[in-house]
C-alpha cells in the first residue's frame, strides 16, 4: 500500500513506487482478466496491442465487476471439499495466486485502499486448505473395514468416505483382479446397513465401475458386484443411477450365468429396480422373465420368493404375463402350491392369479392341474392360504364357464361354502362370489361369462 502519512495524497505522478514487472501494466492487468488463458508477459502482447488497434475505450472502461467475476468463480472452487472438486484444487490454488499479485499492482498503482487482497488472499488460503484437506488414499487401508464398527456414531460419513474413494479407485479398469474382487465386496459391506453410507456411494461414482463387473468371468467377483448393486438399490434415488449406468442387462446375464447366491441376488437387485415402473418391460424385454421362472424350479427357498416376488412386479405388464407363460411358468407355480409352510405357496397362489388374467394364462393352470391343486388348499390349507387360493379360483372361473364346471367337479362348493361361513372378511366375500357363479351356471345362467379361455358349456346336474 502506498503511505498515506502525508497532508495530502500524492497525484499519480508524484506517487513513489516500485519498478513495474514486465507484462503487468494496468493494461495487461485488464487484458489477463478478460483473457484468463492468456499469461501475462511478452506473449500476451499482441493480444493487448490489437486490442488498442480496435480502440482503447473498451479496455480502459474495465470495471470491477470483472474482478467480482473471477472472484466468483474462485470461490466456487474453493468450496467445501468434496472428491470433484479435490482434481481441481491445484490448479484453483494457482489461479488464486495470481489474482493476488495482480490485486498487489492495483494496490501499487493507486491511492486508495480496496478488500480485493484480503479477499483474494483469503480465497488463496482457502484453495492451499481445500488441498491439505483432501483424503490421503494411499494412506487407506481397506483391510481396516473388516473389522470396523460402521454404525452411525463409530463411523461417521467423514471417516468413512476415504474409504469409499479408495474403493472406487480400485475398481478402476487398470486396478488389478484381485484388487476389484476385494474392492466390490468391501462396498458390498459399505452399501448393507446404513442409508446415508449408501447415498454417499452412490455419488462416489462406485454404480458404473460395478457394473462391468456383473459379467464377470470370476464368480466371486461378480457375485459381490451383484450383492453391492442390490445394496445401493435400496436407496431410492441410488436406483435412477444403476438403471442409467446399464445395469439392468448385465443383471440378467448374472441371474442366467451366476452362483446360486448371485442368481438369488439379482433377482432382488431386479425386483428392486422394477420399482420404477418404466423399469418393468425393459427388465422383461431383456430376458429376466426365462431365469426366473428357472429359479422357481432350482432355487433354494429363498431364491424361489425372490423368484416368485420378482415375477409378480414384472407381471404387472401384460407383455410379461406373456413371457412368462411362454417360459413354462405354470408347472412350477402349480407345483409350488403343494410347498405347505414356507412361504412359497401364498406367493405361487398369488403369481397364478396375476397369469389367469390372460387366456393364456387361464389355459396354461387348467392344463397343469391347477384347479385341483387349489381346491384342496381350500379344503385343508391354512386359512391365509385358503385365502389365497379362493381368490386364483375367482380369476379362473370370473370369465371362462368352462372352469366352472371344472371346478364344481373338483367337489369345490362344500369347501367354499365352509369358507364362506368361517373364513376372514375378505375370504368370505370372495368365497360368496364365486359361489353365485357357480349357482348361476347350475340353474342355467351366465354367471360364468364365456371369455377367451373356453368357450360356454352346460352343467351336469
Amino acid at each position: 500500500m502506498v503511505s498515506l502519512a502525508g497532508s495530502q495524497i500524492l497525484s499519480h505522478k508524484q506517487t513513489p513506487c516500485a519498478p513495474r514487472r514486465p507484462g503487468h501494466s494496468m493494461r495487461t492487468i485488464r487484458s489477463a482478466l478478460l483473457h484468463p488463458d492468456s499469461p501475462p508477459g511478452p506473449s500476451s502482447r499482441p493480444r493487448a496491442a490489437a486490442a488498442a488497434d480496435e480502440g482503447d475505450s473498451d479496455i480502459e472502461n474495465l470495471t470491477d465487476s470483472v474482478i467480482d467475476f473471477r472472484l466468483s468463480e474462485l470461490a466456487a472452487t474453493a468450496g467445501p471439499a468434496h472428491p470433484a472438486a479435490v482434481a481441481k484444487s491445484s490448479s484453483a490454488n494457482a489461479a488464486a495466486t495470481e489474482m493476488l499479485e495482480l490485486s498487489r499492482d492495483f494496490s501499487d498503482y493507486s491511492s486508495f485502499n480496496s478488500d480485493i487482497s484480503g479477499e483474494l488472499e483469503r480465497l488463496a488460503a482457502a484453495a492451499a486448505t481445500l488441498r491439505s484437506d483432501a483424503p490421503d488414499l494411499a494412506a487407506v487401508d481397506l483391510n481396516d473395514l473388516e473389522s470396523m464398527d460402521l454404525s452411525a456414531d463409530a463411523a461417521p460419513l467423514d471417516r468413512v468416505e476415504p474409504f469409499v474413494l479408495a474403493c472406487v479407485q480400485a475398481l478402476g479398469p487398470d486396478a488389478a483382479p484381485d484388487a476389484r474382487r476385494a474392492a466390490a465386496a468391501r462396498i458390498r459391506l459399505l452399501a448393507k446397513h446404513r442409508s446415508d453410507i449408501r447415498e454417499l456411494v452412490g455419488v462416489s461414482g462406485a454404480i458404473p465401475a460395478l457394473v462391468p463387473l456383473l459379467r464377470s468371468t470370476d464368480p466371486v467377483a461378480q457375485e459381490n458386484a451383484v450383492t453391492a448393486l442390490l445394496n445401493l438399490s435400496l436407496e431410492e434415488r441410488n436406483r435412477s443411477a444403476i438403471t442409467a449406468a446399464g445395469a439392468i442387462k448385465p443383471l440378467v446375464y448374472a441371474l442366467r450365468t451366476g452362483t446360486a447366491s448371485a442368481k438369488q441376488n439379482a433377482a432382488c437387485a431386479l425386483l428392486s429396480l422394477s420399482g420404477i415402473e418404466e423399469n418393468r418391460a425393459t427388465i422383461g424385454a431383456c430376458g429376466a422373465i426365462a431365469p426366473l421362472v428357472a429359479l422357481l424350479s432350482a432355487g433354494s427357498t429363498r431364491g424361489k420368493k425372490d423368484a416368485l416376488t420378482t415375477l409378480y412386479r414384472l407381471c404387472s405388464a401384460r407383455r410379461n404375463k406373456e413371457r412368462a407363460v411362454s417360459a413354462g411358468a405354470v408347472v412350477p407355480l402349480v407345483h409350488l402350491i403343494g410347498e405347505r409352510g414356507t412361504g412359497t405357496s401364498e406367493k405361487a397362489m398369488v403369481v397364478l392369479a396375476s397369469l389367469a388374467s390372460i387366456a393364456e394364462g387361464r389355459d396354461a393352470v387348467v392344463e397343469a392341474g391347477g384347479i385341483p391343486a387349489l381346491v384342496e388348499t381350500i379344503e385343508d390349507g391354512p386359512a391365509r392360504e385358503k385365502e389365497f387360493a379362493v381368490v386364483a379360483l375367482l380369476q379362473l372361473c370370473s370369465e371362462c364357464s368352462s372352469n366352472c364346471a371344472l371346478l364344481v367337479r373338483e367337489g369345490a362348493i362344500p369347501p367354499l361354502v365352509a369358507l364362506s361361513q368361517s373364513g376372514s372378511a375378505r375370504a368370505k366375500h370372495k368365497s360368496e362370489t364365486l359361489l353365485g357363479y357357480l349357482r348361476e351356471q347350475r340353474q342355467g345362467g351366465g354367471g360364468c361369462r364365456a371369455g377367451p379361455g373356453g368357450a360356454a358349456t352346460s352343467m351336469a346336474r
